[in-house]
């Protein structure tokens, strides 16, 4: 059975991620409570910074050492330290240079009103075309629930962190981050609206994108918490709205472009997914998910059709593997460069 001392012990061993300074040194264990029917411990602990990937490691080193002392399952909750503990040791309590304070980057929210239309396939490659266009891109996968950005453009690295910095990963031209890159073995995130919206954050204010033309984010389906964050984060952020032809799926969009529209964000246009199938060997399309949808829902927001996207996969390249990434000179790559031509018009 784990005792308080042990817990203690265990975690005196640990370090702020910021600071460098022990745990124990900081007083920053600020409860440790045993349930000992089930042997479940739960702690509070206080850092310099609170929704940061360096919280992310912090709360992976500290289950997984209580989980070693004997502890069955573990419980965190995470504060921040008083503003004299960072004084003391001399750190700034604001940050003031953040891509927020940046007036030279367009920021392009991709939205949908339900998850399944291919929101994050088409964030992903019109960041690429963008790229292909000669600008400057970045891209955040802002699904924080849902995240899948990484896997989609074959990333295999992580960030690094430079000082107190975050170093995005460049991929086919773009500087990407992601939830995914903070999560160990496909992890589910079940932190609360708060701190995702602190995560969110820290992904304008820790990250050194350098100059960029673009910045996409690929939101979480829905009108939710994140989708809130960014609204208010962002008061000049431009939108995208992607559907299919299904007039239920543009239904439900027309509730996100509403929600952009009310919180002062410019929709920019409308992307329809999974328009049709063509047939190979007959050449005759056939429209699986029907009609219309796209056309609808660009009238209802008064925003134009940016492009229709047919069903497809891309080519694979075993060599270079993107498994949602088309090539420039497939026919979906052409589509997404045509759709970025447009954007930058529009935006």
């Amino acid at each position: 059975m784990i005792t308080k001392d042990k817990v203690i012990e265990v975690l005196g061993n640990l370090q702020d991620p910021f600071l460098h300074k022990s745990l124990v040194e900081l007083n920053a264990i600020e409860d440790i409570s045993i349930k000992e029917e089930k042997n479940h411990v739960s702690v509070k602990v206080a850092i310099a910074k609170t929704g940061t990937p360096e919280q992310m490691q912090l709360q992976t080193m500290i289950v997984d050492g209580l989980k070693s002392a004997g502890a069955t399952t573990v419980g965190i909750r995470f504060s921040e330290l008083p503003e004299e503990t960072l004084a003391q040791f001399g750190v700034a309590t604001e940050n003031t240079t953040n891509l927020l304070n940046n007036n030279k980057t367009t920021f392009i929210a991709i939205a949908s009103g339900k998850g399944g239309v291919g929101k994050s396939t088409v964030s992903v490659n019109l960041a690429i075309a963008l790229a292909r266009l000669g600008k400057k891109v970045g891209l955040i996968d802002a699904d924080i629930y849902g995240f899948s950005v990484p896997d989609m453009m074959g990333i295999t690295k992580r960030p690094v962190i430079r000082g107190e910095r975050i170093i995005p990963v460049e991929r086919k031209g773009v500087s990407v981050i992601s939830m995914g890159f903070f999560v160990e073995d496909n992890s589910p995130v079940i932190w609360r609206g708060p701190m995702l919206g602190k995560m969110l954050n820290n992904f304008f204010t820790e990250v050194e994108w350098g100059e960029l033309d673009y910045l996409l984010l690929d939101l979480p389906p829905g009108t939710g918490d994140v989708a809130l964050d960014v609204h208010s984060m962002l008061p000049s952020c431009k939108e995208i709205i992607v559907t299919t032809p299904h007039p239920t799926a543009a239904f439900v969009a027309a509730r996100a472009g509403a929600m952009a529209i009310k919180t002062d964000h410019q929709v920019i246009g409308v992307i329809e997914n999974m328009s049709y199938f063509e047939s190979k060997v007959t050449g005759e399309k056939e429209y699986v998910f029907g009609k219309g949808g796209g056309e609808k829902l660009s009238e209802e927001l008064q925003a134009p059709l940016l492009g229709q996207l047919p069903l497809q996969q891309p080519d694979w390249d075993d060599e270079d593997f993107a498994p949602s990434v088309y090539q420039d000179d497939h026919r979906l790559g052409k589509i997404y460069l045509d759709i970025a031509q447009k954007v930058v018009e529009l935006a």
